[in-house]
């Protein structure tokens, strides 16, 4: 049985312990608060920047060329969304999870669609080519676990970036496609839904895809009434022309696609690292309470014992 002096250096290191864990849930509350009010924000005119890329390539769906090109999948590159730290639940488990699921069974990855149909792709799942841009460390560290190439990687974009930020990365996404380096772009986030439930995803960018536009819109937490899900599709005229409409508000809504999922990985993030922090300052009470119990019936049974020979010794004195 351990001494009441180990017991006691044990209590004391828990308690310290949960002082840093508390300490760190404050943090992550706070940031989480941010972070959940960025992307609350953002949703609204991510919303409507989805319906305005949805009717576009609803009306350009004869215009198959550049972003709206749809291709058979040779190769695909994955936008992957993780954290630079631990010390976050499940977060990072859940991405390298998804990761490795999309590589082992790339199926998904291998269908493009042209409006409602399917364009599924020829291509033996060893020959397909999936390469990454990473954000977070963590997310980098696991992909080249896995073996696959990085294209690019940035961690710095990991908590409450501007939309400045995220140009380089769909700078890279555009020009790669529009290169044909790649037949498909698909990232792979944390979608915020709650403070106790948040979801890992993937989403198809490039091609433009109609559908998985419409799913993306349809999952954000917004009242369909108030954002007008349920509006009859729009008819554009175009001026100058097409090309030069394309040309210029299809990069601005890749942008808004990359940096909304960036956000909610945010968001998701901070969450996932407060109840971690919570549980983790929950169990050392737990501990620390255990362990003072312990502490005190070591005590209690040395005061009885030292009663218990005195006694004893009084007794054998009177005889």
């Amino acid at each position: 049985m351990n001494s009441a002096r180990d017991i006691k250096r044990r209590i004391k290191s828990i308690n310290n312990t949960k002082k840093i864990t508390r300490a760190m849930e404050m943090v992550s509350a706070a940031k989480m608060r941010r972070s959940v009010a960025s992307v609350v924000g953002i949703r609204p005119y991510a919303h409507s920047a989805w319906s305005v890329l949805t009717n576009l390539a609803r009306a350009f769906k004869d215009h198959q060329t550049g972003l709206l090109e749809v291709r058979e999948v040779r190769s695909v590159l994955v936008i992957a969304i993780a954290s630079n730290r631990g010390l976050c639940g499940s977060f990072n488990a859940q991405v390298a999870k998804k990761i490795k699921d999309e590589i082992s069974n790339p199926e998904k990855l291998k269908v493009n669609r042209i409006g409602d149909k399917k364009l599924e792709s020829s291509v033996p799942n060893v020959d397909l080519k999936i390469d990454f841009i990473t954000v977070g460390k963590k997310g980098e560290a696991m992909v080249r676990r896995l073996g696959k190439e990085i294209v690019a990687t940035f961690p710095e974009l990991t908590y409450l970036p501007k939309i400045e930020d995220v140009r380089a990365v769909a700078k890279i996404v555009i020009a790669d496609y529009l290169e044909k380096k790649y037949d498909k772009v698909a990232v792979i986030y944390t979608d915020f839904v709650s403070a106790i439930n948040q979801q890992t995803k993937i989403r198809q960018i490039l091609p433009v895809s109609k559908i998985d536009l419409e799913k993306q819109i349809a999952e954000m937490d917004i009242l369909a009434n108030e954002v007008g899900l349920n509006e009859p599709d729009l008819e554009y005229k175009i001026e100058p022309s097409p090309k030069e409409l394309l040309d210029y508000i299809f990069p601005r809504l890749i942008e808004m696609q990359i940096y909304h999922a960036i956000l909610e990985s945010n968001a998701s993030k901070e969450s996932s690292r407060m109840l971690a922090m919570r549980n983790a300052t929950d169990a050392a009470g737990e501990m620390a309470d255990g362990l003072t119990l312990a502490y005190n019936q070591l005590r209690q049974a040395k005061i009885t014992q030292e009663i218990a020979e005195i006694s004893a010794g009084k007794a054998t004195l009177e005889q």
